[in-house]
């Protein structure tokens, strides 16, 4: 333990690793642009430099705190130093804030107001580059980059994958994917993690509303949306609602008020995901094939293996996502007359996850060549659209899903934090559904923050050996191992995002996510808990699901299909 004193208060430090950790435990706020605490200190944007009583200047995020320092945090100094680098920085960067992605969100334009920067004295001599459009998830537009580094942080150092780096030196500097590819022809798996920690509007989601806008307004057109888990649990903070809240009903709500037909909820399908799966792993446990089994509702883990893993690729679930189940199941409901009415249907699906743009256009997510979902939103986008529409979002008044697909289970609620679809599975194949038997579920290592979870589940006489893991850099670790035989695995769930989907690239970025992923896997545990329906096989939808209309079309509608 140590003392240092901050702007003349003394404040005690055991082990935080830097200076800027302390300052901000404080309550005192030293802005940054390039410093995420779970990426490696980069210290580039230099804006958190503080002064110690000697007049030495350094980056706050990269000296180590000492016994007795004294550091001032905010004089005119360090004002006109800070005043200077971003005005700096927005010399060298495109200035069309108004029409920018970010506009209003922008780390960068924040400081600018904060610092008093109103005019720059400096023209950008800088070549233009052109915008990449060519993912179907995320737009790169290298002109508002500003060197800070974090994408290729958490693309290499939590993802594991590195497809964006630096190239080229001084002036002449980029954040690039190698050989200036286009991300589409990358081994980017579209997760979204790099636009999360982008602080300007190099990065951002692409965006599909207008087509969204344009249907609704057609009047020969049904427009029917599906909601993910995780998705009620983090529109609410856009609105001022507390972190983490379950808002599903206000989201129902203003989604038929923006015009809307129909609006389902997709743990509708986490549960029909668990009654598929689970019946796949009894299967391949019986015959001793295609083990361990690999979870397939994560896109952006599945392209991952793909990618580098494709002598796994036999083991992944040929289980559909949640989202490309439900999405086969409405395009052939209404594809029968007496339910289409005469109108065309139109799928939107609303996601926590950028990645689902890109499954949604995957050949193999089609049913008879068609493709099921046609057009993807992010939770951002969703935000943007009841903002668009003038909707009072904090004092809208709940509305159920709409039926046939209006009922889902507490197991696939939890769908959306790491760890959820292990718990659902572990839910179906155990006896019983009283309180104690699902907190012992709960509590046999399952959940928790921690990247990587190993455990093992006693099952009919054999020992159930799972992994549960968030963020690829882990997913690698876990294929590593099982590849030299050093872990054996029965069930491996993977979440590309930390976290799991409460995390995903197309959530609202929180200022501290660690924060934000705590409140958002809280609430979707509450909202499991404010569920009679527990276990998936328990919903009654199912028994009309398999019985019913889609009796002998379940393989069809909820299997990939190459």
């Amino acid at each position: 333990m140590g003392i240092i004193t901050i702007n003349g208060k003394r404040y005690e430090f055991t082990d935080e690793k830097n200076i800027l950790t302390i300052i901000r435990k404080a309550g005192i706020e030293v802005p940054t642009l390039c410093y995420q605490p779970e990426l490696s200190v980069f210290g580039a944007c230099r804006l958190c430099t503080v002064e110690d009583d000697r007049g030495r200047c350094f980056a706050s995020c990269s000296e180590e705190p000492r016994d007795g320092m004294v550091i001032y945090t905010h004089t005119e100094r360090l004002r006109k130093h800070r005043k200077l680098i971003v005005e700096l920085l927005l010399a060298a960067h495109c200035r069309d804030c108004t029409t920018c992605d970010k506009h209003g969100k922008c780390t960068l334009q924040k400081l600018a107001y904060q610092l008093g920067v109103n005019k720059v004295r400096f023209d950008d001599h800088r070549e233009q580059r052109a915008v990449d459009f060519s993912s179907p998830a995320l737009v790169r537009d290298p002109n508002k980059c500003i060197l800070c580094g974090n994408c290729v942080r958490v693309c290499s150092e939590i993802q594991g994958i590195g497809v964006l780096g630096f190239a080229h030196r001084g002036t002449d500097a980029t954040v690039t994917p190698a050989f200036d590819k286009a991300m589409i022809a990358t081994d980017c798996v579209s997760c979204g993690q790099c636009r999360v920690v982008c602080p300007t509007g190099a990065l951002t989601i692409r965006h599909n509303t207008t087509d969204v806008w344009q249907a609704i307004g057609d009047p020969d057109t049904r427009v029917v949306a599906q909601i993910a888990p995780a998705v009620r649990v983090a529109v609410g903070e856009a609105f001022g609602l507390p972190r983490g809240e379950n808002s599903m009903g206000k989201i129902v709500a203003a989604l038929h008020r923006m015009g809307f037909d129909e609006v389902f909820d997709t743990t509708y399908t986490a549960d029909l995901t668990i009654m598929e799966e689970s019946a796949e792993f009894l299967d391949r446990v019986g015959k001793g094939e295609k083990l361990p089994l690999l979870t397939s509702c994560c896109p952006a883990w599945v392209k991952f293996v793909e990618n580098e893993y494709p002598e796994f690729k036999p083991n992944i679930s040929t289980c559909r996502s949640p989202q490309q189940m439900f999405s086969a199941i409405l395009k052939d409901y209404y594809r029968d007359e007496a339910n289409a009415k005469g109108k065309k249907t139109f799928v939107v699906s609303v996601m926590p996850c950028t990645a689902k743009k890109m499954e949604a256009q995957r050949k193999e997510s089609y049913t008879h060549g068609q493709k099921d979902t046609d057009i993807v939103l992010t939770t951002h986008e969703l935000i943007r659209m009841i903002d668009a529409h003038g909707i009072d979002f904090e004092t809208m008044p709940s509305e159920a899903c709409d039926m046939p697909f209006g009922i889902g289970s507490g197991g696939g609620v939890i769908f959306g934090a790491t760890g959820g679809v292990t718990e659902a599975v572990l839910r179906r194949l155990t006896e019983g559904h009283d309180s104690a038997t699902l907190a012992a579920i709960a509590e046999c290592g399952v959940r928790g923050p921690e990247g990587i979870r190993e455990f093992t589940v006693p099952y009919q006489g054999i020992d159930v050996k799972i992994c549960v893991a968030s963020g690829l850099a882990n997913a690698r670790k876990v294929l590593e191992s099982v590849k030299s035989g050093q872990k054996e695995y029965h069930f491996i769930e993977v979440m590309a995002c930390p976290g799991g989907c409460v995390m995903g690239g197309g959530q609202p970025v929180g200022s501290t996510k660690a924060v934000c992923a705590e409140a958002r896997t809280r609430g979707l545990y509450a909202a499991d808990g404010d569920m009679a329906i527990k276990k998936s096989d328990e919903n009654p939808l199912m028994d009309l699901f398999y019985n019913g209309f889609f009796k002998g079309k379940a393989h069809e509608l909820l299997h990939n299909h190459e």
